[in-house]
């Protein structure tokens, strides 16, 4: 069945997911940096959620729930409702498209990331196979 999404069970299975799946491992053996997930109330989700992930070369060194964002001092700090978290990750919205539309807001050096599109869509691709379910 799987964790359902947002919690830290389903932080923690993406995080056995990314360092198991070789085709991340080798589009992102170059990547450099850590990233927080902040997802704000809406629909279902009633409370602030802050998930942080320490993805360096291909795979992922940790990952933690969050009670802030500023908890970690992350490369990017990814910030978007829970109805548009939910659409990325069934396939419903681009994740660059929201990022281009503010649906998805980041904060962090925009030309690393867009240096790493590759990267970032296989993230997403990881992320999508491991949510099973959606609260």
């Amino acid at each position: 069945m799987g964790a359902i999404f947002p919690s830290l069970e389903w932080l923690n299975e993406l995080e056995k997911k990314i360092n198991a799946d070789a085709r991340y491992n080798e589009i992102a053996k170059k990547w450099e940096g850590d990233i927080v997930i902040a997802i704000t109330p809406e629909g279902n989700l009633q409370e602030q959620k802050y998930f942080y992930l320490d993805l360096w070369h291909g795979k992922c060194r940790g990952v933690a729930e969050l009670s802030d964002a500023s908890e970690k001092k992350a490369m990017f700090v990814l910030t978007a409702s829970y109805e548009n978290i939910k659409r990325i990750l069934t396939g419903k919205l681009d994740p660059m498209q929201a990022m281009m539309t503010r649906k998805l807001i980041v904060q962090g050096n925009y030309a690393v990331l867009m240096r790493n599109v590759p990267t970032v869509l296989d993230f997403v691709r990881c992320a999508r196979e491991n949510t099973k379910e959606i609260l």
